[in-house]
């Protein structure tokens, strides 16, 4: 097999890995009843995503998926009822503004509290598959590597905007590759903000 024929057969095998997780991921939701198979199904899906970048791509994808699935199960749906109650507050926010065509200079913060809670939710499932910790401290992390980390933030932005406007042109890529491409874009720039963190850390010990 010569260089091409390789970089094509490689490129392929991957595009059908990012399919065959991202569809692991919806199945696996469905069969929680989404609102408990969700979330367990995410952190699964980030999990086995870690796993490649870390170089490990010859991990048997159903097997460990299953595995993470069960595993996390009740640990990953305490995080998400912390995610889901956010969500839900900045959501009655939201409605009761469009309800009464309140949209002025007071809702400054509720704005930029929406910015920062997207910014956490970036870090929030990477933080959760690579730190083996409790879910508040899970979120604590999350958090605080948020703040520390604007150029990771920015570059999530910059990826995750990008990705939109090519979904716009071509609607089905989204549900064939959304849910894995999210997690590859925010777990690999996520990883390299932990792997810094931790050597920072390791020096000044």
């Amino acid at each position: 097999m010569n260089k091409t024929s390789g970089a094509i057969y490689s490129g392929l095998e991957w595009i059908t890995r990012f399919a065959y997780v991202n569809l692991l991921w919806i199945l696996f939701s469905l069969m929680g009843g989404i609102v408990l198979g969700f979330f367990p199904a995410t952190t699964a899906m980030f999990t086995i995503v870690r796993q490649w970048i870390k170089g490990n791509s010859d991990i048997p994808v159903m097997k460990s998926f299953w595995e993470f699935y069960k595993a996390d199960f009740w640990k990953s749906n305490r995080l998400g009822l912390f995610v889901a109650g956010i969500v839900a507050i900045i959501g009655i926010d939201i409605f009761y503004i469009q309800l009464n065509n309140v949209l002025d200079w007071r809702n400054i913060p509720l704005y930029a509290f929406m910015l920062i809670f997207i910014l956490f939710a970036f870090y929030v499932f990477p933080a959760f598959v690579h730190y083996d910790l409790k879910v508040l401290s899970v979120i604590k992390n999350a958090f605080l590597i948020m703040l520390i980390s604007p150029l990771h933030s920015l570059l999530m932005i910059i990826s995750l905007v990008s990705i939109y406007f090519i979904v716009q042109a071509l609607p089905a890529l989204a549900f064939i590759f959304g849910g894995s491409i999210y997690a590859f874009l925010t777990m690999g720039l996520s990883y390299n903000a932990f792997l810094k963190i931790e050597k920072r850390d390791s020096n000044n010990n």
